[in-house]
């Protein structure tokens, strides 16, 4: 800021082609002003906004940032500086509307260039349908799990985002506002540093409407640069979104349950593109990645709990999501404020990556755990059920599967926005431990670890896969037998019945050692 702020040099008379008084600022920036404030933008304020560097801004920017503004201040109190700035300290959210308006200028950008489609021809639709067809029936064979009523979807990049779009924004959400409050408390350390934590500079207090405290101004201050970080945040999520959508095969492809567990999603374009790069049939690689999709979809159906759980952990996460104070202060002092791409270039650097507390190692370790859990599943099942079909398969799996390991679209994602490094490192242990879980004990033994949370696979278990076989199998103890009888009063209380887990089945060892506490009968 500079030491005098002067409002800038025009004639009184000047006017646009509106009739609006010239302020020396972007038509762009005085129209905003207008919006939020409904008047013309006072010379003094004119002159702040120029000596601030708004009026060399992108008007774009500002119009996305400032549009945040207007509509979460909507219902903010009277006067000119309460509606421009806000006293609304829950704000700094993601904006969902600015997130898809970003995705779509990508996908736009994406189309002129050739690289998606507007819409799915009517013939990709047909081919969609027919192969999750063909795809349930072979699933039907390879699962006990049973099927459930499901349609056939075949979407666009754009089609994927604007449905996706909600969930994104609220598991991203904590982030977006964590980083708001770190930028505003970087900000106010800069400030105070600037005024030596006393009163304010002559120049920028003669600026105040009559009667306004000048402790005040700060805190709106705050309030401002929280939201427009979190405009900026919201077209970065929109940005990497609709990135993200150009790369996706199938709905779920991310391992979350992003679609509806009654619609199997596939994108058509992107499946021939990946078919085209390695060489093979598209409608087996088609068919494929049906079978993947049908299989991860009727998990999650049929695993009520599945999804909320993974959900869960991302948002434990991210809830409890911490920025380095420190660094960015140090950072704002480099970064102009002035320049939209520099900001923008420092809320996606490193300077912002989380230091993970003990809270979100938990949180961690259940998402990779689960997600882990879901694709090893998804590799057993989608292999046995296209072994007679697909001469392919195996070289369709493994292609999928170094797709994954190179850093897939999720991993992305999570990274450049949560500060989540989910690596596939445990897959293979997974799909191991399901395999095995067959062999010892039967297909249907492999599925009922979907029973219930406290039965599936933990994080231990993928170190030890056969000591949880094992112990899946084992038959309780004649002295936990005994004491379960005793307690429900009644002889055989600790069979289950059709779909429960049963006793032996939650865990417990050879010895006399109790296992963990098994859910009430019903």
């Amino acid at each position: 800021m500079s030491d005098e702020i002067q409002p800038p040099n025009r004639p009184d008379d000047e006017s646009d082609d509106e009739g609006r008084a010239d302020s020396g600022l972007p038509p762009e920036l005085q129209e905003i002003f207008e919006n939020l404030t409904g008047g013309p933008v006072p010379p003094e304020i004119a002159g702040l906004m120029s000596n601030l560097g708004l009026d060399k801004m992108d008007p774009e920017v500002i119009q996305q940032a400032m549009g945040q503004v207007q509509s979460m201040m909507a219902s903010g109190g009277p006067g000119m500086f309460g509606n421009l700035f806000g006293s609304d300290s829950s704000s700094g959210g993601v904006d969902e509307q600015a997130a898809l308006t970003a995705a779509r200028a990508v996908l736009e950008g994406a189309a002129a260039a050739g690289r998606t489609a507007d819409e799915v021809e009517d013939s990709a639709a047909r081919e969609v349908s027919d192969a999750v067809r063909i795809a349930s029936l072979w699933v039907d064979d390879a699962t006990s799990l049973p099927p459930h009523t499901a349609w056939a979807h075949a979407w666009t990049p754009q089609n994927w985002t604007e449905e996706t779009m909600p969930l994104w924004s609220e598991l991203v959400g904590p982030v977006a506002r964590g980083l708001a409050g770190a930028l505003s408390q970087a900000s106010t350390s800069q400030f105070e540093r600037l005024t030596g934590g006393g009163d304010l500079p002559p120049e920028l207090e003669q600026l105040l409407p009559p009667g306004m405290d000048p402790s005040m101004v700060m805190g709106q201050m705050e309030g401002m640069l929280e939201r427009m970080s979190a405009g900026m945040f919201s077209t970065q999520l929109g940005q990497a979104v609709g990135t993200l959508s150009q790369e996706i095969l199938t709905g779920s492809d991310v391992g979350l349950p992003l679609v509806p567990d009654d619609h199997v999603v596939l994108l058509p374009t992107a499946i021939e593109e990946l078919a085209a790069g390695l060489s093979v049939d598209p409608a087996e690689m088609r068919l494929y990645l049906a079978v993947r999709e049908v299989a991860r979809t009727r998990l999650f159906a049929q695993v009520p709990w599945l999804g909320p759980q993974v959900l869960a952990a991302v948002r434990d996460y991210a809830a409890d999501i911490s920025f380095d104070l420190d660094g960015i202060e140090s950072q704002m002092r480099d970064v102009d404020l002035h320049d939209p791409q520099a900001l923008q270039s420092a809320l996606s650097g490193s300077l912002f990556a989380p230091t993970p507390s003990a809270a979100q190692e938990r949180a961690l370790d259940r998402l990779e755990t689960s997600l882990a859990l879901i694709e090893g599943w998804v590799d057993v099942v989608a292999e046995q059920a296209t072994a007679a079909h697909l001469p392919n398969g195996a070289a369709l799996a493994e292609a999928i599967r170094r797709r994954r390991a190179s850093g897939g679209p999720a991993e992305k994602v999570f990274r450049g926005l949560v500060g989540l490094d989910l690596r596939p490192r445990r897959l293979r242990d997974a799909a191991n431990l399901f395999k095995a879980m067959e062999d010892r004990h039967g297909r249907s033994a492999r599925d009922e670890v979907w029973n219930h949370p406290d039965v599936a696979p933990q994080s231990g278990d993928l170190d030890d896969p056969l000591g949880y076989v094992e112990r899946f199998g084992a038959p309780p103890s004649d002295d936990f037998d005994a004491e379960l009888a005793r307690l429900l009063g009644e002889s055989g209380a600790g069979e289950s019945g059709p779909g429960e887990p049963g006793v032996g089945e939650s865990g417990a060892g050879d010895g006399g050692e109790a296992p963990d506490a098994p859910d009430e009968p019903r």
